[in-house]
């Protein structure tokens, strides 16, 4: 009877359907972003010693890239100096004369700077000596002013603001062994969050490459981070940049976390130039130095920078309690910002121009140090 059931389960084994083979790209992923030298690799699924390749190649925007014989099926090519949409296709031949493939597009990075004058935002932030934020003012209360000029204010709004918050998550190579502290503060920040707050992920290394939109829920966000890695070099000033770009300039606050050790490897762009950004930008940046930037002073002070200008604040630290305690304070800044609009006396683009912001009283004000109206190449 035994012998007559495993004759039967060989043989429904056999005559079982068999999972047709398929390609998968692995990199580049679709609706990221490339530049520079790119690795292209792809895997055959499921992985099977019955399967049998007999050419398989890699086109880049329609030219072949290379034609492999065997696993691993990577090889690279290179996507040029700036970060433009590029169509990948792979195909294989398999020895049963069948013939598989996958396509997939990466995105063009948008370093486009347009000037923009229909106002000047500046979300400011006010405590008393002791520390504690300070509600209920009014915009009576608030003078500002640009290169030592009051300016007129256009707007003022104290609650009910509208926030456009992005999260950038560096997964390079230099944060391999960080990486599970980096999972856990991302979830923790994340959870922290008031609900339904929109929350754009994104992740980068080399490359930046979307993670999550903006309409996904908080448990679809923590499945995506619990699968992050580490590999490659750091585009930290890319990441910045493509930031600034996601949050936009429509009407409210816009707030960007970056989590990172601050080592730029990778970037297309320079340090410099992110920092225009920052400046031409009205967004809040808050930055979570993990890594070697908990660790280094000159790491800390390029990172610090970022978020002295616009107005935000820089953490430095491994340790889960205190990121939850800056957690807290970013959420509590973003919770008491009052937002101040007033139009620029000019339009000249590439000029620094100084804001101040004073408040009757006794207290601390904290907002962005001035802006930069940039335009477009």
């Amino acid at each position: 009877m035994r012998a007559l059931s495993l004759v039967t389960l060989v043989t429904a084994m056999a005559l079982a359907p068999q999972t047709a083979p398929s390609l998968r790209i692995l990199s580049p992923e679709n609706d990221t972003y490339v530049g520079g030298p790119v690795l292209l690799r792809a895997i055959i699924e499921p992985a099977s010693a019955a399967i049998r390749v007999k050419r398989l190649r890699f086109f880049a925007d329609g030219a072949m890239v290379c034609e492999l014989q065997r696993s691993p099926f990577e090889c690279e090519w290179d996507a040029g100096p700036s970060i433009e949409e590029h169509v990948f296709r792979v195909t294989a031949n398999l020895d049963d004369g069948t013939q598989i493939a996958q396509s997939s597009r990466t995105r063009k990075l948008d370093f486009a700077e347009r000037v923009d004058v229909d106002m000047v935002q500046v979300p400011v932030v006010v405590t008393d000596g002791e520390g504690r934020f300070v509600s209920g003012l009014t915009q009576n209360d608030f003078r500002v002013f640009e290169d030592n000029r009051q300016q007129p204010l256009t707007h003022f709004a104290n609650e009910n603001i509208p926030l456009e918050l992005v999260a950038a998550l560096d997964v390079s190579g230099s944060m391999t062994d960080f990486i599970p502290s980096l999972r856990a503060a991302a979830k923790r920040f994340q959870a922290a969050l008031p609900p339904q707050t929109p929350v754009t992920l994104f992740a980068f290394n080399e490359n930046v490459f979307p993670l999550a939109r903006r309409s996904m829920d908080s448990a679809k966000r923590a499945q995506v981070i619990d699968r992050l890695d580490s590999w490659g070099g750091t585009a930290l000033y890319d990441a910045i940049i493509q930031a600034i770009e996601t949050v936009g300039r429509q009407a409210g606050r816009r707030a960007i976390v970056v989590f990172s050790d601050g080592e730029d490897q990778s970037s297309h762009s320079t340090q410099a130039a992110a920092e225009r950004r920052v400046e031409g930008s009205d967004a809040t940046v808050y930055v979570i130095g993990q890594g070697r930037a908990a660790e280094r002073p000159a790491l800390q002070k390029i990172l610090q920078r970022f978020a002295d200008v616009s107005g935000g604040r820089a953490f430095f630290t491994h340790d889960l309690d205190r990121l939850d305690k800056a957690f807290h304070e970013i959420i509590e800044d973003l919770s008491h910002q009052y937002l101040l609009s007033y139009s620029p006396p000019s339009a000249t683009a590439g000029v620094w121009r100084k804001i101040k912001v004073s408040v009757a009283g006794d207290y601390r004000v904290r907002a962005r140090q001035g802006y930069r109206l940039v335009k477009q190449d």
